[in-house]
């Protein structure tokens, strides 16, 4: 992933653009975004330490890309 910082602030603009319109969405995806926000206080968590360190672990990158996987479900579903 070359450009961390412009994946975690895309990750970011999708989910205030999800979040906008979840409220309207089905008790299933309403469950699911509860679990996808959760892991997305570790992963916000997580990348903070690359602004200072620019070393990103296996572990931050895999959860960036499981969430982003999970955002575009949610949005393919609303």
């Amino acid at each position: 992933m070359p450009n961390f910082p412009q994946f975690v602030e895309d990750l970011k603009r999708t989910r205030d653009e999800i979040r906008l319109k979840i409220h309207l969405g089905s008790k299933e995806l309403q469950d699911e975004w509860s679990e996808i926000e959760s892991h997305w206080s570790a992963f916000e968590s997580k990348a903070e330490l690359d602004k200072s360190t620019r070393d990103v672990g296996d572990a931050v990158k895999f959860l960036g890309s499981e969430l982003k996987d999970a955002f575009e479900r949610v949005r393919k579903a609303l």
